[in-house]
């Protein structure tokens, strides 16, 4: 199966050395399932665009630090496509921002929520199951990083999970046994090490210290 990745952020150079970027992340993460799977990199955040659906038999769009309001040239375009797959029935996931501007490039929204920061371990209820779900139990637990979150849902869109910080933390597009797309707002492919030091580097600035402080103390428990 070949899978693109569309990188729509770069990981900070203080920290690329030793975790890889994004796609190298999700490459870790998938391979360990699956080995035979087959990756490249399509780097959005560069400008750079796929043609068409079908050069990938799926989709995955990464995380980022930019919002899908920051009216960024690729991010038009990076919609368009996304609305072009779904058309197509070709398979897109989107984590973090990519939950956000999938959700944005088919009739919902997303922006800055007023609940603040969604940092550290975060534990999410099942609210819907459809077949291929039927394994995992009915919460869950994931690494996360992330102040915008979707906050109006398309049509066509169900909602898979959710926390009591973000309503909408993950949504099946289509009819939710096949669906077209699945987008998740945490990041399954943080690892712990990776987390803390990214939140060190941000707490204080970009994360408020007692926000970065209990989201560091989380990342001893385990995730799914």
């Amino acid at each position: 199966m070949k899978i693109g990745i569309l990188e729509t952020g770069e990981v900070h150079p203080d920290l690329r050395a030793r975790h890889g970027d994004y796609p190298a992340m999700f490459e870790r993460l998938l391979k360990a399932a699956d080995p035979a799977l087959d990756f490249f990199t399509v780097r959005v955040v560069a400008g750079e665009m796929p043609a068409k659906p079908e050069e990938a038999d799926a989709w995955l769009v990464t995380g980022s630090r930019h919002g899908v309001y920051d009216g960024l040239p690729w991010i038009e375009p990076l919609k368009g496509f996304l609305r072009a797959c779904v058309a197509a029935h070709v398979p897109v996931v989107g984590i973090c921002f990519g939950h956000q501007i999938l959700a944005e490039a088919l009739g919902g929204r997303a922006e800055k929520s007023d609940k603040g920061w969604g940092v550290g371990v975060q534990d999410y209820e099942i609210v819907a199951r459809p077949g291929w779900m039927r394994e995992l139990p009915e919460r869950f637990s994931v690494n996360a990083l992330h102040q915008d979150q979707v906050v109006s849902l398309p049509p066509d869109a169900t909602v898979l999970a959710r926390s009591p910080h973000c309503a909408y933390a993950a949504i099946a597009y289509g009819d939710p046994e096949a669906p077209d797309a699945i987008t998740l707002q945490p990041h399954p492919e943080f690892g712990a090490a990776f987390m803390d030091e990214l939140i060190a580097l941000r707490a204080g600035t970009v994360i408020p210290g007692d926000a970065a402080a209990a989201a560091r103390a989380s990342l001893s428990r385990p995730v799914d």
